[in-house]
């Protein structure tokens, strides 16, 4: 994260050394690029990194499944909806984006949850759920964009592909402190997180009220998934890959928060350095290169599953 970060600060379209960037941030020669436009641009993939890593981590535990991801299951594609709705039929404003975000996910969520429960939690049966209205809910977006304004359109298919680009310190001070209000609530509850993701009936057994958990991390995930949403777009397969990368490289038996947060935040700031590197001095939006690996791990990641199958 440390060697990554300071790459995001010295690049751009004049190389910055560290000394220089050093100095940009204790104040002693100040540099608008590195404070005012890098700088931001850096700790929003770290910080969105890690809230789409956590709430990949919750979903891969409430559905025991690590193919049970937000944008896996629909939970982008629903944000994404309400962000759209706020567009094309509000003003569209900040708050009207993160509003429409959480909603729709909190939506499509519910659904979800509601069609997989059938005398009991199936975490399969929700993944397979989720899939299925993950393809609708992304159609029902097709159809919003095609009836759209022009304008309206354009800007909704530039901002569906995830990007960091133009992001700046007005953006990011409430997202921060949502995503930090609900990372904080999830740390209290990692503890019982961790005794139901060795069955419910251990979890019973030890006092862990199971309805009561996994509505805490439905909303906490919805609500770190929707944050981001708000500011950046959709930022696909961070919320798949990292769980399950973090989860192997600190050798744990399910898969832990902070271990998934911390990949998170590596994956989205890699992944971002690689878009700017890529077609420079144009910047691709970070979607594109999450997506492309993101899709490689999915690929694997079915491979492993169905061999082991």
């Amino acid at each position: 994260m440390l060697a990554l970060g300071l790459t995001g600060l010295c690049y751009g379209a004049s190389w910055s050394t560290p000394a220089e960037v050093f100095d940009a941030l204790t104040g002693s020669e100040p540099s608008v690029v590195i404070s005012d436009w890098r700088l931001p641009r850096v700790l929003a993939a770290l910080v969105f990194g890690a809230a789409l890593g956590v709430a990949g981590a919750l979903f891969q535990n409430l559905t025991r499944n690590p193919m049970g991801s937000p944008d896996v299951i629909g939970l982008d594609a629903g944000a994404y909806t309400g962000a759209l709705v706020a567009l094309t039929v509000l003003s569209g404003t900040s708050a009207q984006l993160a509003v429409g975000s959480v909603l729709g996910g909190l939506v499509v969520a519910a659904v979800i949850y509601l069609l997989s429960f059938d005398r009991g939690f199936s975490g399969l049966r929700l993944v397979v759920i989720g899939i299925a209205v993950n393809a609708m809910v992304t159609a029902v977006n097709s159809w919003i964009v095609l009836r759209a304004d022009l304008e309206v359109a354009i800007a909704a298919v530039g901002w569906s592909a995830g990007s960091l680009n133009g992001v700046g310190w007005d953006d990011l001070g409430i997202p921060f402190s949502v995503i930090a209000v609900l990372l904080v609530l999830m740390a209290t509850r990692a503890h019982a997180m961790h005794q139901a993701s060795l069955g419910d009936a251990v979890a019973v057994t030890t006092g862990v009220g199971l309805d009561r958990l996994r509505l805490v991390m439905v909303l906490v995930g919805v609500g770190c998934t929707a944050t981001v949403t708000a500011v950046s777009g959709p930022i696909a397969f961070i919320a798949l890959a990292a769980p399950q990368i973090g989860r192997r490289l600190a050798g744990a038996a399910g898969v832990p928060l902070l271990p998934a947060a911390l990949t998170g935040s590596v994956l989205l700031l890699g992944a971002d350095l690689i878009a700017q590197l890529l077609l420079a001095p144009v910047a691709l939006p970070v979607g594109v290169v999450s997506t492309a690996i993101g899709g490689c791990y999915l690929i694997w990641l079915l491979t492993k599953e169905v061999r082991r199958a």
